[in-house]
């Protein structure tokens, strides 16, 4: 006899409702959301010695839930291990090293805080908990925590210096250090966290303590400017440290810095082009020159050293009028083939209506072009003669890049006065 389609319908409907419920009581026979929850052992000793320092755990759930565990002291104080996690349906495990939810004792003097930290030796009650709209259900058992190293591996004097940090290459607070004294050994990394929220590690500097020991560390960044790599933009940022011991215990800290006028310095001279006012020079006359400069990157760039315009003697230098080298400031300077050091004439990058007062510094802006002119009196007759001079564009005890070194060389004579 054929059956109908109503009917067919209906027998798969009932068929697969069969084949699910039999389904279903073959993972939950009791009929419970939770089942075949289990700590593999009954008691650890969470140090780090590898005999016990875990134990397995293991649960079974007939339903998508959320699902926590905890424990409870003879107090009834809890302590997380998981926290309303989602979980799938199936069976479940992972292990359990004696760490939970980072909590505070009677005793303790910490500074940073406390992340994850091992329980204390003792008794405990184990939770598992599984819910969802529907059904809450637990399981319980006995959990012995014996000779369990509970050393918090704590971060004290944490400090970020300088607080305003301008990565510039400019010479001023262009790195900051980042101190802190670690209490026990243990792994630390320390970061910086961008707008993206994206980690930024800061690398540890060399010091009398070995990394990841016991005693004082000191990490530095410079933003990547030193490697020619664009610092994150200007803004506040938190400054984060963790420590992570041999068995999981976790402490964290955290500070604050500025960044501002941040960014990799560039500056050239325009169309490597330099007017001298002649090719021969009398003794005792001056070598005049004309130059233009533009910041073309995006940070400030700060100059120093007489203005355009200064004249020196050709047995001065910049040092001889009090304008020493500066770290990080930038200077054009003119040079020869007997002079007895590099770019002894030096003149900053603009006047002072022409740059940009930052604190203390003056600086050539991004976009902004500067003409700079100067002049050497020819006292002496140099052996070599004619010779060349040429202008070079100065980054003080960082660089003179070759775009900017020895930048169009004329060949000058040098005409004795009498």
């Amino acid at each position: 006899m054929q059956l109908s389609p109503l009917r067919t319908t209906l027998v798969a409907i009932f068929t697969t409702a069969c084949l699910l419920f039999v389904a279903w009581m073959l993972l939950t026979p009791d009929g419970s959301l939770l089942s075949n929850a289990n700590f593999e052992h009954d008691a650890i000793s969470p140090n780090a010695d590898n005999v016990y320092d875990v134990t397995r755990v293991t649960y079974s759930l007939s339903q998508p839930a959320n699902v926590s565990i905890f424990f409870l002291d003879n107090d009834g104080q809890r302590y997380d291990f998981r926290s309303n996690k989602s979980r799938q349906s199936g069976e479940h495990n992972l292990l359990f090293s004696g760490i939970v939810d980072g909590f505070l004792m009677p005793n303790d003097s910490v500074e940073g805080t406390i992340i994850a930290r091992v329980l204390a030796d003792g008794d405990y009650q184990w939770v598992i908990e599984a819910s969802n709209q529907q059904i809450r259900e637990r399981k319980t058992g006995s959990l012995t925590i014996n000779l369990a190293d509970n050393t918090i591996p704590d971060i004290r004097g944490f400090s970020v210096s300088p607080s305003l940090f301008t990565p510039n290459r400019d010479g001023i607070s262009d790195r900051i250090w980042i101190s802190l004294f670690l209490t026990k050994e243990a792994h630390v990394d320390v970061f910086i966290i961008d707008d993206h929220g994206n980690k930024l590690p800061i690398a540890e500097r060399a010091g009398n303590t070995p990394i990841d020991q016991q005693g004082m560390h000191t990490f530095e960044y410079e933003g990547g400017v030193d490697l020619g790599i664009t610092p994150p933009p200007d803004g506040t940022y938190q400054v984060i440290a963790n420590s992570l011991d041999s068995i999981g215990q976790k402490v964290s800290t955290e500070g604050q810095l500025e960044m501002k006028y941040g960014g990799v310095p560039r500056a050239d001279i325009v169309n490597a082009n330099v007017e001298f006012g002649d090719t021969t020079i009398v003794q005792g006359n001056q070598l005049m020159f004309t130059l233009t400069v533009e910041n073309y990157g995006v940070s400030p760039i700060r100059t120093s050293g007489p203005e355009p315009g200064f004249q020196y003697t050709q047995n001065e230098n910049a040092n001889t009028h009090g304008w020493y080298e500066e770290s990080g400031a930038w200077r054009v300077g003119i040079d020869c083939d007997t002079c007895i050091r590099d770019y002894p004439w030096r003149w900053a990058l603009g006047k002072r209506h022409e740059l940009t007062q930052i604190e203390d510094h003056w600086y050539l802006m991004p976009g902004q072009r500067t003409t700079i002119t100067g002049a050497v009196t020819i006292t002496d007759v140099p052996a070599r003669n004619p010779l060349y001079f040429w202008a070079g564009l100065i980054h003080e005890d960082v660089e003179i890049s070759n775009v900017n070194n020895r930048v169009d060389p004329h060949f000058i004579t040098i005409v004795p006065k009498y």
